[in-house]
């Protein structure tokens, strides 16, 4: 008991102290995608790539435990359908935090809850009890003795904001006046943050031709072409800042200040349907790297130069399934075999790592026994979520039609993928390490040239992200055998396909003990400040 409450203190500590290490880029995950990998393969990849903070759109439990002991930062979301019980009932926020949080911290590195998603502009009815919840979920925390390290927050689409250009006038809608003060009240006090979902995208595309492309994707604007708000003369680079912005303003207007804002979602579709011309790869692969240039140079926008721009990527794998536009499904950095569809730059801000063309190949051993080995191939290419399309019929690697020719691409493929994070070359005794290439006419094997699927149509290997090429990166679970005397990872491999819905970063500070204040309101529209009051506000002594 001692040392775990003493690990629960180190990273308290460990969590204060990393504000000053700069912004970071983080990557949403949603857990109820079609074929969702197993959570270890999940972690896997996370790691090769060192993402360091994430956001998951639910409290999936296999997730939450193959994060433990990876110092990975977790933001955990309430479903909206879970905060319509929570915030009614505060044994329903106790058995939440309880269950969701609580029961795996430390070992898990939970640093944030998000309430719900975009709720006052999916669920506008349930807007007055959006506070109440996350009052009750901050109380649980306390009595867990979690409220200085773990913070509550609610992500918010743009939508909420009635003029968000010039930022310098953006407001609230004022449909939300009462709640909207009850919850930046709330996270001045516990010393939380607004998180916001921030879509250049979608401000673009719904501008009709107001705003160029190159605004909305961090591209240098020509000279006739810039953005400046006219009452404080700002000059904005990217609609990404001007949103932000927009959003501190709106802030402002309630009198409020040293509440940052985090983006909790941003992205770029990198397909679209017909009518959906500049949903592109190019476009995509455009924004998601200028966007991990630009909060990476660990800035604000104009009127907060001195408060970086954490944030979230939306998301990490593609949702085939979803209902709508074919925009809305292809969002995902990966496909769900832990292919990237573009190359992304730096995601963890780290320096570049050599790529994994070592001349290095896992192949098949001759005179093996077939039975043995046609264990191995279709453990590599099921389980150990090998890339095995080349080896099927009309493909370049399927001939020869040899079982000894199949396994020896599948296990090099499995090998490429995993042996940067552990994973072994033997398949139960029936493969070998070799440095000749086993490439021969069309067919290339993983690890001379890896490949980088996108928008179909691969493309040759190159530096992902500052990190090594995908191909090594991808992150099946292990092999079946022992790795260097550490677990064998049959048993990583052996949990179900997680499921859930879709919602971090960080909390810098301790344990807030300011007063509640009722702050003068600056006029704002027709606002009537008679109805500002602290609906529900926390007493001090147990913020």
């Amino acid at each position: 008991m001692p040392n775990k409450w003493l690990l629960r203190v180190l990273l308290v500590l460990f969590g204060t102290f990393s504000g000053v290490l700069g912004a970071f880029i983080g990557i949403d995950i949603r857990t109820n995608v079609p074929n969702f990998p197993a959570a270890s393969y999940v972690v896997a990849l996370l790691k090769a790539h060192r993402i360091t903070h994430v956001r998951l759109f639910d409290a999936d439990a296999r997730m939450i435990k193959a994060l433990a002991n990876t110092s990975i930062e977790v933001m955990v979301g309430v479903t909206n359908e879970e905060f319509l019980r929570i915030g009614q009932s505060t044994s329903a926020s106790a058995e939440w935090i309880n269950k969701n949080v609580a029961a795996y911290v430390p070992e898990t590195n939970i640093t944030a809850v998000a309430v719900g998603n975009e709720v006052l502009t999916t669920m506008p009815h349930a807007a007055h009890i959006l506070v109440p919840a996350m009052q009750r979920l901050h109380l649980a925390l306390v009595a867990s003795n979690l409220n200085s390290k773990i913070k509550v927050s609610t992500p918010l689409s743009m939508d909420v904001i009635s003029r968000p250009f010039p930022p310098s006038t953006a407001v609230f809608n004022s449909s939300w006046n009462v709640t909207m003060y009850m919850l930046l009240q709330f996270l001045k006090n516990t010393n939380s943050y607004f998180m916001l979902n921030a879509y250049p995208y979608y401000g673009y595309i719904q501008g009709d031709g107001i705003f160029p492309l190159e605004y909305a994707l961090f591209e240098p604007l020509p000279s006739v072409k810039q953005i400046v708000d006219p009452n404080t003369l700002f000059h904005y680079d990217s609609m990404f800042d001007a949103m932000v912005d927009a959003v501190y303003y709106s802030i402002d207007a309630y009198t409020f200040s040293g509440i940052p804002v985090v983006v909790t979602e941003t992205g770029w579709p990198w397909n679209g349907g017909a009518n959906e011309p500049d949903a592109t790869v190019k476009n995509a692969e455009a924004y998601i790297n200028n966007m991990i240039t630009r909060v990476l140079n660990n800035s604000g926008p104009p009127s907060q130069p001195n408060i970086p721009i954490n944030t979230y990527i939306y998301e990490l794998f593609n949702e085939d399934d979803w209902r709508g536009p074919v925009s809305e499904k292809k969002w995902g950095l990966f496909d769900t075999n832990g292919v990237a569809v573009y190359s992304v730059s730096s995601l963890g801000g780290y320096s570049d790592i050599p790529g994994n063309s070592t001349g290095v190949f896992c192949i098949a051993k001759e005179g093996v026994d077939p039975e043995k080995l046609r264990n191995g191939l279709n453990w590599a290419c099921g389980e150990g979520h090998a890339d095995c399309t080349a080896i099927q019929e009309g493909k370049p690697c399927y001939n020869p039609d040899t079982l000894e020719g199949h396994a020896s691409y599948a296990y090099n493929d499995y090998y490429q993928r995993m042996h940067s994070v552990g994973g072994t070359c033997d398949f139960g005794g029936t493969a070998t390490i070799t440095t000749t290439d086993p490439s021969y006419s069309s067919c290339i094997f993983t690890g001379r040239s890896q490949s980088i699927r996108s928008s179909g149509t691969p493309f040759s290997s190159s530096k992902l992200a500052g990190h090594t090429t995908l191909r090594s990166l991808v992150s099946a679970p292990f092999s079946p055998s022992k790795l260097d005397g550490r677990t064998t990872l049959r048993s990583l491999v052996s949990a179900p396909f997680s499921s859930g819905k879709l919602a971090g970063h960080t909390t810098l500070r301790s344990l807030v003990t300011e007063p509640t204040v009722v702050p003068t309101l600056r006029p704002i529209n027709n606002f009537d400040s008679t109805f500002c009051y602290p609906l529900l506000t926390l007493r001090p002594s147990l913020i």
